[in-house]
């Protein structure tokens, strides 16, 4: 009989201090990170352990619990906020091309970007939808649970040394004007047209433990998910279902798919290779 060999004790101890701080975090401050793929959690909080210079976990548990200076720089380290204009511009070519002529047949619109960190993906959305002539009946919705990312969104404001990327990406997604059009530049920093985000409702919400909160025809929500366990996984898909409306569409992330969602059935591919699915009927 082969002995199981247990794993290196430092190892364990510094699971079990994880755990006690992800748990400390949700009750402290209802942030809940408990069912977020622990391998990913794990590389992000040793990286903030080391750089905000704490000796171990426990350490930041203690400073976590008894202050609230800690949970503002530990939400930076958790959730991801790598993103630009139009990234996957073949994503956005595609809702540009296939959805949109379906989008127009709705007299108003409400478009949801779930986790949409510093706004990136929300003026990409905006550009194209005034380009299509579609911004003045639509409705956004930005959410995400980091108050300073949702903050960042808001304003708009992004580095110049940016925008190269950015205007490539539009030009690939099929953009029907410059770039330039909708920002100005100032101090080294292009500055969004706030027209784009008059029609835009920003909110914190979490696909952890938060409802429905809207019927939309577009959810949004792009490399979120890759992050989540099964369980919670299964849940932000479900939480997508119940807030789509009759032939509604989903767009995901590159890497992600509903192939083994409890929710699959609900859905069908629209286009497969750049994983946007519709609704299907209720």
């Amino acid at each position: 009989m082969d002995a199981k060999i247990a794993p290196p004790a430092t190892e364990a101890v510094e699971d079990i201090e994880i755990h006690l701080l992800l748990e400390a975090l949700y009750r402290r401050y209802h942030y809940d990170f408990r069912h977020y793929a622990r391998a990913s959690i794990k590389r992000r909080l040793r990286q903030a352990r080391a750089q905000l210079g704490f000796t171990s976990f426990s350490a930041m548990q203690d400073t976590l619990l008894h202050g609230d200076a800690l949970v503002g720089q530990l939400l930076d380290y958790l959730t991801v906020q790598v993103s630009e204009l139009f990234r996957d511009p073949g994503y956005f070519r595609a809702i540009r091309e296939k959805v949109v002529p379906h989008l127009r047949t709705y007299p108003s619109l409400k478009i949801w970007i779930a986790g949409c960190s510093q706004g990136e993906e929300l003026y990409s959305f905006a550009i194209l939808l005034h380009e299509e002539g579609l911004l003045d009946r639509t409705l956004l919705y930005a959410t995400d649970i980091n108050p300073a990312a949702l903050e960042a969104a808001q304003a708009g404001v992004y580095p110049l040394d940016r925008i190269a990327a950015f205007t490539q990406n539009h030009q690939q997604a099929g953009g029907r004007t410059s770039l330039s059009d909708y920002y100005t530049t100032a101090y080294g920093r292009a500055v969004f047209d706030k027209k784009l985000r008059a029609q835009v409702v920003f909110s914190d919400h979490s696909l952890v433990t938060d409802a429905v909160f809207a019927e939309c025809q577009f959810v949004s929500c792009r490399n979120v998910m890759i992050y989540f366990d099964r369980p919670l996984q299964d849940r932000a898909v479900g939480l997508f279902k119940d807030s789509l409306s009759r032939r509604g569409f989903l767009g995901l992330g590159s890497k992600e798919t509903l192939r083994f969602s409890a929710h699959a059935d609900a859905f069908s591919e629209f286009v497969r290779e750049e994983k946007i699915y519709q609704r299907a009927e209720r």
